[in-house]
């Protein structure tokens, strides 16, 4: 996710109506099912000032699930934060499966390797500190990358998202899934424009014309899942 100004007023992520709700999802499905070292990067990522840009546990159980059912081997995950999604994928997929992951701060990626490096799983992964479309350009100059990938995340800077479905579509095999996070983006995406915080408007325009364009995509069969801050599941069929 990229870099807002935090604010107090800030909403937060997650759509059911109470707070009360969403504690209990996470306490009687998801936090006894959560593996150790992702509970353990939680717990690292809970002190850091940004720390709401984390993937939420809820939507990383689904993601963990749809690894599964995919038998994905080759993934590729934009936006990597301290790491939870990424150590999800790498306790998901097989031991000789590779993700390339893409993240702009390495520093941040760094809070969570030790934890990833314990978990037995640093080999799977190959990260990137750069900009992603540089990194998804150089994929697709190669003819073999294209539609070699299994699974894709992305959870990067939101104005971007278009231009990465652009490359990920050619990317992702056909019966694969790329995954987008934030597409309620805090709600917002249902709010007349006065009412949103002036941080959060440019990513809210964003996530409106993405969730759009994906609705009228004949190439992905979609599925808009309200868990956490909205995850938007597109599986390529053409």
């Amino acid at each position: 996710m990229e870099h807002l100004t935090l604010k107090e007023e800030t909403p937060r992520k997650g759509i059911l109506l109470t707070e009360e709700l969403h504690q209990y999802v996470l306490e009687t499905s998801v936090y006894p099912r959560e593996p150790e070292p992702l509970k353990q990067i939680r717990d690292a990522t809970a002190s850091q000032p940004w720390a709401f840009m984390g993937t939420s546990p809820d939507g990383g159980q689904l993601i963990a699930m749809l690894l599964k059912l995919l038998n994905a081997k080759k993934t590729i995950e934009l936006g990597v934060f301290t790491g939870y999604s990424l150590l999800l994928t790498a306790l998901s997929i097989p031991d000789d499966g590779k993700i390339t992951a893409i993240d702009v701060n390495r520093e941040m990626y760094e809070i969570g390797l030790p934890i990833i490096k314990k978990a037995g799983v640093e080999h799977k992964i190959d990260f990137i500190e750069s900009k992603a479309l540089p990194v998804l350009d150089k994929l697709l100059e190669d003819n073999e990358n294209e539609g070699s990938f299994d699974f894709a995340f992305v959870d990067a800077d939101k104005p971007s998202y278009m231009d990465y479905h652009k490359r990920l579509i050619k990317l992702v095999k056909v019966g694969g899934i790329i995954a987008y996070d934030n597409t309620l983006w805090y709600g917002t995406v249902a709010m007349p424009e006065e009412m949103v915080l002036e941080d959060l408007r440019p990513s809210r325009e964003s996530t409106m014309k993405l969730n759009k364009m994906l609705a009228a995509d004949p190439r992905v069969m979609i599925s808009h899942a309200s868990i956490g801050d909205g995850i938007t599941l597109c599986m390529r069929v053409q």
